[in-house]
């Protein structure tokens, strides 16, 4: 192969690895929000107010272009959106925050078993393998720390595990790609904030700097530009299940954000679990990108 020919493989191998890169950064920028969530001080459902409605406009804002259709698939995954967001911060108020988002990360598990159901994929063995590593490291997070008791807020992280692997499913869908498919962030957040504004309105024009500050960060960045960055992924043809899985990162370095922002040093077995989850989704992405260049050299 010529340096020219060269040079051209290399720029579509880059093409094609870059989308579960931009999985990647959404991650990042999802796993700062529990460190900011603690720096309010305004309850779950004021919070969500200001964060969803800037996120809203955030989204709307970067996407425009691409309008603001809605269809039937896009409504529902909008009505997923909206209930994982919400069972995740109801959840964390009825449970311990591990426990919300270990049990939200049980999403890849329900994509391992629907996504080639609902897609007519073949089942890859080597994913059952990937989500088993990810799953035993997230619960070395919580060594001695679980509490069966918590029945309600267990349940309702569930069911935000549930509606975060429904959503990812209905991203991957023919309808979904007819429309921006960043409207279902733009809708949802804007129902959570028709759910939320009886609680918030009150309270909002009254906040400090500081927990105004937190809002237009976690709503801006957090959500925002975050899941632009995971609807453009989606959009360049990331499986769900891939998604999901590069989505550990996020549980991953939220205790090392807390760490480097309070000094909340992680356990022993905490770490452990976070380095295999790393090692594990590292293994995963390079692997995909192998694949991906294996499938351009062919073509």
């Amino acid at each position: 192969m010529d340096g020219q020919s060269k040079a051209v493989g290399d720029s579509k191998s880059v093409r094609h690895a870059s989308p579960l890169l931009f999985v990647l950064a959404a991650a990042v920028l999802w796993s700062t929000g529990g460190l900011f969530i603690k720096w309010v001080t305004l309850s779950g459902l004021e919070l969500s107010f200001g964060r969803s409605l800037l996120a809203a406009i955030t989204v709307a804002i970067f996407t425009r272009r691409e309008g603001f259709g809605l269809n039937l698939v896009t409504g529902l995954a909008s009505v997923l959106y909206a209930a994982l967001l919400l069972l995740f911060v109801l959840a964390t108020k009825e449970t311990t925050a591990a426990n919300a988002i270990f049990l939200q990360y049980t999403a890849p598990v329900y994509l391992l078993i629907f996504e080639p159901l609902f897609y007519k994929e073949k089942f890859r063995s080597r994913d059952l393998i990937v989500v088993i590593f990810c799953v035993a490291g997230m619960s070395l997070f919580f060594v001695g720390k679980l509490r069966p008791q918590d029945v309600t807020g267990n349940f309702l992280a569930l069911g935000s595990g549930l509606c975060f692997a429904c959503y990812f499913l209905l991203l991957r869908h023919a309808k979904a790609r007819a429309v921006n498919r960043a409207s279902s962030v733009i809708y949802g957040n804007l129902l959570l904030v028709i759910i939320a504004a009886p609680a918030a309105l009150k309270v909002l024009p009254h906040i400090s700097k500081a927990d105004a500050v937190g809002i237009v960060y976690l709503g801006v960045v957090q959500i925002g530009i975050a899941y632009t960055l995971f609807t453009v992924a989606m959009a360049r043809g990331v499986r769900s299940l891939d998604a999901g899985i590069v989505g550990y990162v996020e549980p991953v370095l939220n205790p090392i954000w807390v760490f480097l922002a309070i000094g909340e040093r992680p356990a022993s077995w905490a770490i452990l679990g976070g380095a295999i989850i790393v090692v594990a989704v590292v293994c995963h992405m390079l692997r995909e990108a192998r694949r991906g260049k294996q499938r351009v050299d062919l073509a």
